[in-house]
């Protein structure tokens, strides 16, 4: 895990505030189950307390202590009741079940090895109760995007944000593509007119492509169920900008 890039949960959520749909997403995957909901990788709770905040029982696990610390701030400060847990998810056991187990947001990119997702996948299978879904999204590979990283350092005006201390905040990231590990290595670097780089992070994601992951799943004992391209759930097609999948027990 980039350690460093999720030491700052503030800073974070600034830069990704949580797509309306995306929580609309889950919030309706969880009515849809009922019952007892875990979030996998869940940072600082942008899904999971909307959806507890809809009545239902909510674990979140997560493993930077200072995105769990903001998540208890802002489930405390909305008084939302939810069980905060630090812990792994390539290895994790709560000794309970859960109807829904839902993994947001690409989190599962930060599990670079095929062991560490399989062996993720075998604890989600071991948390499903009866009749229960895995349900998780991760962005669709480019080929032509991933062999533009080129080590470049680039400004990505779209991820600019306002911080309520210093003003407006640009974001540059370089970016090498390691294809035969699947994984992006980026550096992140944040600034404002005053301040040059006040924040410099690592952050490596892998990519998982289309085809890999029902074998991937399948190891971990569990069965694609639907898979779709965007939140409005159209299908999966090449080009679409993400890869949601419905998940069983097998």
């Amino acid at each position: 895990m980039s350690e460093r890039f999720y030491s700052d949960a503030a800073l974070y959520d600034r830069l990704f505030p949580g797509g309306v749909q995306a929580v609309d997403f889950y919030r309706a995957a969880a009515d849809r189950q009922g019952g007892c909901v875990l979030e996998l990788g869940c940072g600082t709770g942008q899904k999971l307390i909307p959806i507890a905040s809809d009545g239902h029982p909510c674990v979140g696990l997560e493993l930077s202590p200072h995105m769990l610390a903001e998540a208890r701030r802002k489930a405390d400060e909305r008084r939302v009741e939810v069980e905060w847990v630090q812990g792994d998810m390539r290895e994790f056991d709560l000794g309970r079940s859960f109807d829904l187990v839902f993994v947001a947001a690409n989190s599962l990119l930060h599990l670079h090895e095929a062991d560490d997702l399989v062996g993720c996948f075998r604890s989600v299978r071991r948390h499903l109760a009866p009749g229960a879904r895995l349900v998780f999204d991760v962005f669709n590979p480019s080929v032509r995007m991933l062999a533009q990283a080129d080590g470049v350092r680039r400004r990505r005006d779209a991820l600019s944000f306002v911080d309520p201390d210093r003003g407006v905040v640009h974001v540059d990231v370089a970016e090498t593509y390691d294809a035969a590990a699947q994984v992006t290595r980026g550096t992140w670097y944040f600034s404002t007119a005053t301040e040059a780089d006040f924040a410099v992070a690592p952050l490596e994601i892998r990519s998982i492509f289309p085809q890999e992951l029902p074998l991937l799943l399948s190891l971990g004992g569990l069965r694609v169920v639907e898979r779709f391209g965007t939140w409005s759930r159209t299908r999966l097609t090449a080009d679409a900008p993400l890869q949601l999948y419905v998940c069983e027990a097998n």
